[in-house]
């Protein structure tokens, strides 16, 4: 009788909590790398039941607290157990690791690390390599942090990238996971801040806990609204009332957006971007002029909404809102033109411009840089040109709004004939217009120097074990009839890492080679040994850092290459292997 007592009561809380939440969250279960899912299923459904009872009023925490009550004690360890110990979005497969990837390494030494990472403005591989690290399904590390350390990591990697996409996979394949609140008011804030409501608002089918964050559950009584779901919002709005949530401004917008109270309230908030936007949708007649402290985020949010005051009235005399318009174009919410635009407008002598590289020092930054941008634009000159774009660019560098001056940059060097720049002015050509002009390169095979032949094929996985046997010892005959063949370090890695995956060599080309040179670090070698291999990812990226693959030294490429087939990591040594092996035309 009481097993079947503690079931009506547990059904009737689930029907209960389906019929006000139905359309707000879903309950597919979908953590699918947990290998105990389906043996403890019936587990996984009461504790969701549990999470979903949380939102409601107080007689269903009461059921709840009866449950709790009358569970036994071995029900109540079940239940713990079940708590959600993985997270990421990459199959561990696809890049050769395992779920067991971070369990036998020290918290500190990841805490360690990463901080050290974070001050690294990282390389596009290494960022990569940093992707497949932290984004990998596994469990968390045991020793020396815990469990909200360790997904802080996680996500303050994915908000740094500011990649929405990678955001929005990650919350929907843990959605069941606690402590999204960070990603997730990021999430929102950016899309808001971009006037698209809609897609902010899309994260909320996505996630599928209870919301303790006070923020994302207004935004999401906000959503319903905008969505014509009014009874749902106003329950949401209730539940929020009664765990004693007090916000005049929200409450008073609130009202007025479901029809409660026709009076508009005009006020203005700044205190969240929410609260700014609820401001400007409720008054017909909004108005709102940034000031220096205004958040980049409000900044933001005027210039997708069109709110930004035309460049055409920009009082030039106000020295602060010039400069304001200087570093809103560096965070790119005023065009480039614009601002370009706006220094056209300031009135200089021809003295000034005759003497431009000597009067603009005597000048306020910002009329010293509509000053040479007046005489830049005037110019035919190529080496007077490049003198003036770079004590331009300089003046931007030196005010920390260097962003300002890419476009209009680029436009203006790409008017420059190549042959014509002086060669002290070439490195600054090269860095400024090179980027944009880089051309994808294609692979050419050479069969007579080991790392370029068409074994590179076996990396593209063109070729078989067997083949790429045979082919390589094919190419050892010919070349060692050549005597003036210098094995390089960059044959060893190619080499040695057919080895490594099962290419035999025969006996007779062995000494053509000096294997096992290169010179892991002692530390590393030690998380090799303790098979750490989310730890070696983080030293590698360290390593990589600001660099580019290609731009590597060999012995360092060496002894990356060396640490991933100890691993057995080929999928990501392959990546590397055709990145920087290969001759590129």
């Amino acid at each position: 009788m009481k097993l079947l007592k503690l079931l009506n009561k547990k059904n009737l809380s689930i029907l209960i909590s389906f019929f006000f939440l139905q359309n707000s969250y879903s309950t597919e279960p979908v953590d699918i790398w947990d290998l105990e899912k389906q043996s403890n299923q019936d587990t996984n459904s009461k504790n969701e039941t549990i999470q979903n009872e949380n939102l409601l009023p107080s007689s269903i925490f009461n059921i709840q607290n009866k449950i709790r009550n009358e569970t036994s004690v071995d029900e109540e360890e079940n239940l713990l157990s079940k708590n959600i110990n993985i997270a990421g979005i990459y199959d561990p497969s696809d890049n050769d690791l395992s779920m067991e990837m971070w369990i036998n390494s020290d918290g500190s030494k990841i805490l360690e690390n990463t901080n050290k990472i974070k001050k690294i403005t990282l390389s596009k591989d290494a960022s990569e390599i940093l992707n497949i690290a932290l984004l990998t399904n596994s469990y968390f590390p045991e020793k020396n942090i815990n469990k909200e350390q360790f997904l802080k990591i996680k996500s303050d990697w994915l908000i740094k990238q500011k990649n929405l996409d990678l955001i929005e996979t990650y919350v929907e394949k843990n959605k069941n996971l606690e402590n999204q609140s960070k990603l997730i008011k990021y999430y929102i804030d950016y899309y808001l801040s971009k006037s698209d409501l809609g897609k902010a608002c899309s994260i909320f089918e996505k996630i599928n806990f209870n919301i303790s964050d006070e923020y994302i559950s207004k935004f999401n009584i906000y959503c319903l609204i905008n969505s014509n779901k009014s009874e749902e919002a106003q329950l949401f709005f209730d539940l929020l009332k009664e765990q004693g949530f007090e916000d005049n401004f929200f409450e008073k917008k609130f009202a007025y957006l479901i029809g409660y109270d026709e009076n508009i309230d005009n006020s203005i908030s700044e205190n969240t971007l929410l609260d700014f936007h609820l401001s400007h949708r409720t008054n017909s007649n909004f108005k709102f002029e940034p000031k220096s402290n205004t958040s980049k985020l409000i900044w933001k949010y005027l210039s997708s909404s069109n709110l930004l005051e035309n460049i055409d009235f920009i009082d030039l005399k106000d020295q602060e809102k010039v400069f304001m318009i200087e570093k809103a174009t560096h965070e790119k919410n005023y065009e480039e033109k614009d601002l370009f635009e706006l220094y056209k407008r300031f009135q200089f002598n021809i003295d000034q411009l005759l003497n431009v590289k000597q009067s603009y020092k005597f000048l306020q930054n910002f009329e010293g840089r509509a000053l040479l941008y007046q005489r830049l634009i005037l110019t035919k000159d190529t080496e007077e040109l490049l003198d003036l774009s770079l004590k331009l660019k300089e003046s931007f560098i030196k005010d920390g709004i260097e962003n300002a001056f890419d476009e209009e940059l680029k436009k203006i060097l790409s008017l420059v004939n190549e042959e014509e720049i002086p060669s002290n002015f070439s490195l600054f050509y090269i860095d400024e217009i090179t980027p944009s002009t880089l051309k994808e390169e294609n692979i050419k095979i050479n069969n007579k120097i080991i790392h370029q032949s068409k074994l590179l094929k076996y990396f593209e996985d063109q070729y078989e074990v067997k083949k790429a046997e045979d082919d390589l010892n094919k190419l050892f005959k010919s070349i060692k009839k050549n005597k003036d063949y210098n094995v390089s370090i960059k044959d060893l890695i190619m080499v040695e890492s057919l080895i490594s995956d099962g290419v035999l060599i025969s006996k007779k080309y062995k000494n053509m080679f000096k294997f096992g040179q290169s010179n892991v670090p002692t530390d590393i070698q030690l998380l090799l040994n303790n098979n750490e291999s989310g730890m070696v990812l983080l030293r590698l990226v360290e390593i990589i850092g600001e660099d580019d693959l290609e731009s590597l030294d060999p012995d360092t490429l060496y002894f990356i290459i060396s640490i991933l087939n100890q691993l057995n990591l080929d999928s990501i040594r392959n990546e590397i292997l055709l990145k920087v092996l290969p001759l590129k035309i």
